[in-house]
């Protein structure tokens, strides 16, 4: 090959005795690209002034951030329903008889504050108790109370319950009212009376207790203030 050939060779191919310092820059730079390009913030100076530069911050819009977004409740959630306030009373308390003065001796008044449920307080007179498995519980049952013992006019029925089988005809109503007990008792009386039943007035601290029986019936009414009105309690057997 002749001289020239040779020269031209070399120089295309990097041989002939080449240039190590060469060789080694091309290496550096091809590990710092490399090493550029791992998504290392150390080694690159732009992510890392990404990174670690500071963030303008407009404190005029700092208050108005999310301002459309849903936030959670500051209190855990609750199944409870929102209570309304019973209507206003519609009894005209001249219509009403005054019931008589109650006796301070109400056994009845002390063995309710023990009962918790609607059927615990019918149980505690003896002659419910066979009917007690039986129950029914509906609203429905407010509306077949006897006509001499009926809903008070305008409350609202917290809970009621009834059997008729076996000829039980019991009904338990818990009523809400925002008539005092005392008036709610005077109601009672005056529609047990006029009915031909027995009615015997009984007090217990704040508790008023009516009762009485009639024919092969017998009832009694439990009246408790509760809210600014009256928490009224039926048990009806009969009649």
């Amino acid at each position: 090959m002749r001289p020239t050939l040779i020269l031209l060779a070399c120089l295309v191919l990097g041989g002939c005795g080449g240039r190590p310092d060469d060789d080694a820059q091309l290496n550096a730079l091809d590990n710092e690209l490399a090493a550029m390009n791992d998504g290392n913030p150390a080694r690159d100076p732009q992510l890392r002034e990404a990174l670690a530069g500071q963030i303008m911050v407009d404190p005029g819009l700092t208050q108005t951030s999310n301002a459309n977004a849903l936030r959670p409740p500051n209190r855990p959630p609750s199944d409870q329903l929102p209570s309304t306030p019973p209507p206003a009373d519609p009894v005209d308390a001249r219509t009403l008889k005054s019931a008589p003065a109650a006796a301070r001796d109400c056994p009845e008044c002390r063995a309710s504050a023990i009962a918790y449920t609607l059927a615990a307080k019918a149980g505690q007179q003896a002659a419910n108790a066979a009917c007690l498995s039986g129950l029914r519980y509906s609203a429905g049952w407010a509306q077949r109370l006897p006509a001499a013992l009926p809903p008070y006019p305008g409350a609202q029925v917290a809970e009621a319950a009834g059997n008729d089988a076996n000829g039980c005809a019991l009904r338990i109503v818990s009523l809400r009212t925002p008539a005092p007990p005392a008036k709610v008792i005077d109601y009672y009386y005056t529609k047990a009376s006029g009915a031909g039943l027995s009615a015997e007035h009984k007090m217990d601290g704040t508790q008023h207790v009516l009762g009485g029986t009639g024919g092969n019936g017998a009832y009694i009414v439990y009246a408790t203030p509760r809210d600014g009105g009256t928490d009224i309690d039926l048990v009806v057997r009969g009649g």
